[in-house]
């Protein structure tokens, strides 16, 4: 056989891979935008077939159900958001732990605001009669995967706040899953916090995705990003890498450890700036 001939059909099945992964986005495209007015309870591969002009059984040929559909849609999300997350974090010098922290934060807001439906997906209601598979655990880890490895940077540098907490023995086996991927390094107590803290970032986005910062929050420009940034300083400082913290800095009455305010003020104005430029980017 002639080496043209050898190379058809690597040259077919490139082809055919290829359209298959046009159709399979088109597919995808068409869903994300089914998720905006009909919600993820409400996908059908059979409206979707309609959309684009495709017979439901073609459709089945590169999607095979619903529950994979959200899947695919589910993993993308994760991956997408897990992404901006990482990319966010890598742009910070490895010892600014506090400005590491902010752009994660930062990242995740702004990533869930310019992609309210598919944040709505993986962080709102969960789908009726839908149950994730395993594939959907690596991506779903990628963000809290950054902030861990934070909290890992940060152990070198336990403080006499975080040093003289402790998380009592019958309440630790909770915290087993997240052990095992930071390791014994980090005290239980900074990873109490660290998971405290992770889950007010999401909390505090979806109340803002959701609408339930109506009437707490002003509607001001800049009043969210205000409340964001400055929420975001104060899980970094309870977490322990507030900026511009010192070994030898007063303790204030709840436990953190409080800077001299000539050390800080450039750093935490530093922070603030770059978590709302981050937001403003994504506003509407």
């Amino acid at each position: 056989m002639s080496q043209t001939g050898q190379d058809r059909p690597s040259v077919l099945r490139a082809a055919r891979e290829r359209t298959r992964a046009e159709i399979t986005r088109q597919i995808l495209d068409a869903a994300r935008r089914h998720l905006a007015t009909e919600g993820a309870s409400g996908l059908s591969l059979r409206a979707i077939a309609r959309e684009l002009g495709a017979s439901s059984s073609a459709v089945y040929r590169y999607v095979a159900s619903r529950d994979e559909l959200l899947t695919r849609l589910i993993v993308a999300a994760y991956d997408a958001l897990g992404a901006a997350a990482e990319t966010a974090e890598a742009a910070v010098a490895r010892d600014d732990l506090a400005g590491r922290w902010s752009a994660v934060c930062g990242a995740v807001r702004a990533w869930a605001r310019a992609n309210p439906n598919e944040y709505a997906l993986i962080y709102g209601t969960p789908v009726p009669g839908y149950t994730a598979p395993p594939a959907t655990i690596a991506p779903a880890a990628r963000v809290s995967s950054v902030l861990l490895g934070i909290l890992a940077d940060a152990a070198g540098r336990s403080t006499p706040a975080i040093a003289g907490d402790d998380v009592p023995p019958d309440r630790r086996k909770a915290l087993a899953p997240a052990r095992s991927i930071v390791g014994p390094e980090v005290p239980d107590a900074l990873l109490q916090r660290g998971l405290m803290a992770w889950a007010a970032l999401f909390g505090t986005v979806s109340f803002e995705l959701f609408g339930q910062l109506y009437g707490i929050v002003g509607e001001q420009p800049g009043d969210r990003e205000a409340f964001f940034a400055e929420s975001v300083r104060r899980w970094a400082a309870h977490i322990g890498i507030a900026p511009g913290r010192t070994a030898d800095g007063p303790a204030s009455p709840d436990g953190n450890w409080s800077p001299p305010q000539a050390k800080t003020t450039a750093t935490a104005q530093a922070v603030e700036n770059s978590t709302s430029h981050t937001a403003k980017e994504a506003s509407p």
